[in-house]
């Protein structure tokens, strides 16, 4: 006898999701375990309520495999990442982006900066990990050598990266969300930066104040001073070092797919090693796979250079993994539609649309653990909300975007969390308080909910779309970029 399927009710769901905290709080911070493991365990506990509540293995199964899917394209990219950092430091793309920061940027103004440029690279190539990779560590590297917290440079740099990562129309969760929510890319693109531009404009504000304050002309630029010296010793500095990282921003800027295109900059940064850093052809192909490894005899420089590779990201991609399955879980056992229930009694309001639409977002950060889930979970639990409300949709793709693709980073178990910590070298928790765009945009897109700014009227587009929905039973298929 075939057991009924139940959703899972109120109290259970706020059991499960109350261990998913207990296990991982317990195994990060007491146990001090790996979050993979907290994460495995937390799948045995969905699967026990899962059978409780009517559910097979094999349909759970399904729903895990699912949820991993999902995120898949993330896990490209970080493969492709990984081995472009390892490449671009031993063909000297990154040590000569450092040699020439330290050169040009004022210590005083560096924090404003630091996040200009990545964002600038972020919104040229469309992706927040490829400018983290690259930008930012060698931002990190020359906020270092001026005396700055890392944290608070990591903050800047973050900062400067999701705003690419958000507002650039190459960015696949850009495409994906607007895609999930039907709208235009562009009118979406042009609805988040009513909460963008501000919120970029506030955080560059406060990091050049905060900067100013911070150096005021005392500190002490000895190791800018070795870190320089270092790098003309180690490396061959020029301009010509820097044509691989030109020759991947202007391919991205003609849309050409980012894996690809991250690949062939990793293959270019292998050939510039052989070319111009002495490397033999075979360590110079095998820095792609184990990273760079420097000796250089100035322990900074060591300490920031010898990473990258695509071993480098193996971690990351298991913890995502696992993370991911967590969500296709709580999806195959219905959490999703409770909390999609629930949220429907209260979104009365574009104010309380707007919380829900970002908690939901926000609930497949926390507990699906990829902005690729957060994307689904915000639109796919709210949506019709919008559509009863009569709201156009690009408040719903905006607010999905504020409350997952930049809330992504804040999550020390995400693939963002994951991937900013291990690259920046700086725990998640602790450049947390410092992503202040990230912040900003929860902040202003809540104030715009609540008191009806900038909401736009339905076009024609998208009551076009609302139609090929309908007429498609309310189903629409979507080509998730990467």
């Amino acid at each position: 006898m075939t057991k009924k399927k139940k959703l899972p009710s109120l109290g259970v769901l706020l059991t499960i999701l109350g261990l998913f905290v207990v296990i991982m709080f317990g195994f990060i911070v007491i146990l001090k375990l790996p979050i993979q493991l907290a994460l495995l365990v937390v799948w045995f506990v969905i699967l026990g309520f899962g059978v409780y509540l009517g559910h097979n293995y094999l349909e759970m199964e399904k729903g895990l495999l699912k949820g991993i899917y999902e995120g898949m394209g993330a896990i490209l990219i970080l493969i492709a990442v990984g081995a472009l950092i390892g490449s671009w430091i031993a063909g000297g793309v990154v040590p000569t982006m450092i040699y020439y920061g330290l050169n040009i940027i004022s210590p005083s103004i560096f924090l404003m900066a630091a996040m200009i440029i990545c964002a600038i690279t972020a919104l040229s190539t469309g992706t927040s990990f490829g400018s983290a990779g690259t930008a930012g560590i060698a931002m990190m590297g020359i906020g270092e050598s001026f005396g700055l917290p890392t944290y608070l440079v990591a903050g800047a740099v973050i900062s400067g990266c999701y705003v690419g990562d958000k507002m650039s129309p190459l960015s696949d969760t850009t495409v994906m969300t607007a895609s999930l929510s039907r709208v235009d890319l562009f009118r979406h693109i042009k609805s988040m930066s009513f909460v963008s531009i501000p919120a970029f404009i506030i955080s560059a504000v406060l990091y050049w104040i905060v900067g100013a304050v911070m150096y005021d002309g005392r500190g002490d630029l000895s190791i800018a001073e070795n870190t320089l010296t270092g790098l003309e010793q180690n490396f061959n500095v020029s301009w010509m070092m820097l044509i691989p990282a030109v020759v991947v921003i202007v391919m991205l800027a003609f849309k050409l797919p980012s894996v690809p295109v991250i690949l062939f900059g990793a293959l270019l940064g292998s050939l510039w090693a052989t070319l111009f850093q002495g490397y033999g052809f075979i360590e110079a192909i095998q820095t792609l796979y184990s990273g760079s490894e420097q000796s250089t005899g100035i322990a900074f420089i060591d300490n920031l250079l010898n990473r990258g590779g695509i071993t480098f990201m193996l971690e990351v991609i298991l913890l995502i993994i696992l993370a991911l399955g967590v969500g296709g879980l709580l999806q195959s056992i219905g959490a999703f539609t409770v909390i999609g229930n629930l949220f429907a009694k209260w979104a009365n309001n574009t104010g309380n649309l707007t919380l829900t639409t970002m908690l939901a977002s926000f609930f497949g950060v926390f507990f699906g653990g990829a902005a690729y889930v957060s994307l689904l979970t915000g639109t796919k639990i709210t949506e019709e909300n919008y559509n009863r409300k009569n709201v156009s949709r690009t408040l719903l793709s905006r607010n999905v975007e504020a409350g997952g693709t930049v809330t992504t980073p804040m999550v020390p178990w995400s693939d963002g969390g994951v991937f900013m910590a291990t690259t920046l070298g700086v725990a998640t928790l602790a450049y947390l308080p410092f992503f202040w765009y990230g912040f900003l945009v929860i902040i202003i897109s809540l104030i715009y909910g609540y008191f009806g700014l900038f909401i736009m009227e339905k076009d024609d587009h998208e009551k076009a779309k609302d139609e090929d929905h309908e007429e498609n039973g309310g189903y629409e298929t979507y080509e998730k970029t990467v």
